[in-house]
């Protein structure tokens, strides 16, 4: 829905013929065995929490422990990555800096302007990654372009729904709806999938020629583990970014009473949950909000919130999936008993 450039904001043009690419999914394995050639030798973390977030995390937790690695983290709190890094760099808030920003389920696009000074020595990305390029000798304007410069490049000016405005240029306070023809986008109304037939394409010349896979597929799981964990977000975590909140200060799995009868469990005791990568500490909450053969445990959770410093995320498979190589977290496939007392 929005006139997102993106190829221009990320640079494409600058990317060299045979750059190495890394799929994120795999940077723990990279990092706690050097799989790849030459080896990931130093990382630097903005924008996110590997450590919590990333499936294996115990994985993730041996590749970021390398006494050999350096690891500069980019953030506003104190989190769980942060502990493994050699340097940590104070992130400015959204309160910090000015932006413009497409919606997430949205069609309105809106820009801010900071409220406040960055405080202490709190910096924006884009500030941070100025001053690198500066000192590793990159003088090309892309690495000089201001904030405003920025925003310009992100969205089309020329499309009719900026109203002749640059993104740096529109108005505070208030939001643009990206509409079609006077209307909302609604799919196939005003608004085609972008395919050669302008159709949803379940036979796809297109997966063909990428994945290989012209027709979607199933291919069942392989998993001796009975029950299926899932993590969605919930109202205190939409993300790792609240963990540290109090509010966020326990986690707790959900499981069907019938489950939890077959094991012989009661609702508010302490569980083990457990698989070959990993295992959590959790309240058990019994609930037929979940169906039989299912727990859940919300996502984002920080490592205080088990006892054995592990969190959901240990549990979920690092498999990516058959199209665009995604993360399958609900793959995981787990067991679950009562914590037993320690002598």
């Amino acid at each position: 829905a929005f006139p997102k450039t993106g190829a221009r904001l990320h640079g494409e043009a600058m990317l060299p013929p045979g750059t190495r690419m890394l799929n994120i999914i795999d940077i723990g394995r990279h990092l706690a065995q050097r799989d790849v050639a030459p080896p990931i030798e130093g990382l630097f973390i903005y924008n996110h929490n590997p450590l919590v977030v990333h499936p294996d995390q115990n994985t993730m937790r041996k590749g970021l422990a390398r006494e050999d690695l350096f690891t500069v983290v980019c953030e506003l709190s104190m989190t769980d990555t942060c502990a493994y890094a050699d340097v940590i760099l104070p992130a400015a808030s959204d309160f910090e800096h000015g932006d413009v920003f497409t919606a997430y389920g949205t069609h309105h696009l809106q820009r801010s302007e900071a409220v406040i000074p960055p405080v202490g020595e709190a910096l924006p990305n884009t500030e941070i990654f100025r001053r690198l390029a500066r000192r590793f000798g990159f003088t090309e304007p892309a690495f000089q372009a201001t904030d405003a410069q920025l925003m310009d490049d992100a969205l089309d000016a020329g499309d009719p729904r900026m109203g002749g405005l640059r993104p740096s240029q529109l108005p505070l306070g208030t939001s643009v709806a990206m509409d079609f023809g006077g209307e909302p986008a609604v799919l196939f109304k005003n608004v085609r999938p972008k395919t050669p037939s302008g159709k949803v394409e379940l036979l796809s010349e297109y997966l063909a020629q990428k994945y290989n896979q012209p027709l979607p597929s199933f291919t069942p799981l392989a998993d001796s583990y009975p029950l299926a964990l899932i993590t969605p977000s919930s109202d205190q975590r939409t993300s790792s970014t609240f963990g540290g909140l109090k509010a966020s200060d326990a986690a707790w799995l959900e499981m069907h009473p019938d489950d939890a009868q077959t094991r012989g469990l009661r609702d508010g005791e302490m569980v083990r949950v457990w698989n070959d990568r990993g295992e959590v500490h959790l309240e058990l909450r019994v609930t037929d909000s979940v169906r039989p053969g299912v727990v859940c445990s919300c996502k984002g959770a920080w490592m205080r919130t088990s006892d054995n410093g592990q969190t959901v995320s240990a549990l979920a498979p690092a498999t990516k999936a058959d199209l665009c190589w995604g993360a399958c977290y609900n793959d995981a496939r787990v067991e679950v008993q009562r914590m037993e007392l320690l002598a």
